[in-house]
């Protein structure tokens, strides 16, 4: 396994930062391992969406990521997060452009070298849905 770790400054896009340092290193198979960061905006697609129905939510105001979880490749990112405000009520979904960093977010990427992640339309769920494939033995699961 690889790691990768990264700093990100205030005003940058968080999805949009993990997806360009993906492409950058090249990543296939990766997952977060952690962030810690604060917010100053989120965007958020709540739960219960379908690709006809997306209930897409910008919170704006002082937020401290609490959790970031997911998978990311060179193919496709998927990645929730959950976030707690002043008052420390959480909530989270699916993230989404358009969350913004304040102050600082640093993050960890674990990086399977043995695998490659792609992204399939999946009749069923109508999301591009995640498909493995071993490198080494170049077998689908």
């Amino acid at each position: 396994m690889k790691i990768h770790t990264f700093r990100l400054k205030p005003g940058q896009d968080l999805k949009v930062e993990i997806e360009r340092f993906v492409a950058e290193a090249n990543i296939r198979a990766g997952f977060i391992i952690t962030c810690v960061a604060g917010l100053e905006q989120a965007t958020i697609r709540m739960a219960g969406a379908t690709p006809d129905r997306q209930d897409i939510r910008t919170y704006k105001g002082d937020y401290e990521l609490t959790s970031l979880v997911g998978t990311v490749s060179v193919n496709g990112v998927h990645l929730h997060m959950s976030i707690s405000d002043k008052e420390g009520q959480n909530f989270g979904g699916h993230l989404k452009e358009g969350t913004i960093i304040h102050p600082t977010a640093e993050i960890i990427i674990g990086e399977d070298e043995s695998t490659m992640y792609t992204r399939e339309l999946d009749e069923e769920t109508g999301f591009p849905e995640l498909k493995i494939e071993r490198i080494e033995a170049n077998s689908a699961i």
